[in-house]
């Protein structure tokens, strides 16, 4: 599928109407739940330990949440592997599932 672009913008309120071709620019490739964690990364002022806490998931967990959106996004991938000790422990626990695990641990 290619890139969405929109038609037409128009005010709810006054009906002034713009058309043409607008594209929805990077964040419109993010999916809701993505453009939620990305809320929630600016409300905690980029504070990812405070964004594992408010959506109840381990910090691994979020900075792989992150590094997918940062893929989305277009940036490069991230060189620094996870310790696999580490996600072992929390796939243990329960902190993380076995998708997300076995995803960090491909790299």
């Amino acid at each position: 599928m290619g890139e969405l672009t929109s038609t037409r913008l128009e005010c709810a309120i006054c009906n002034t109407a713009i058309e043409g071709q607008f594209t929805l620019g990077r964040l419109g490739r993010l999916t809701r739940e993505q453009l939620s964690f990305v809320e929630l990364l600016a409300q905690h002022r980029g504070n990812v330990n405070q964004v594992a806490g408010s959506l109840n998931v381990s910090y691994t967990t979020a900075r792989m949440r992150m590094d997918e959106i940062a893929a989305a996004l277009g940036a490069p991938p991230s060189i620094s592997r996870p310790d696999s000790r580490e996600v072992l422990r929390q796939l243990e626990t329960g902190e993380l599932s076995a998708e997300e695990a076995l995803k960090l641990l491909q790299g």
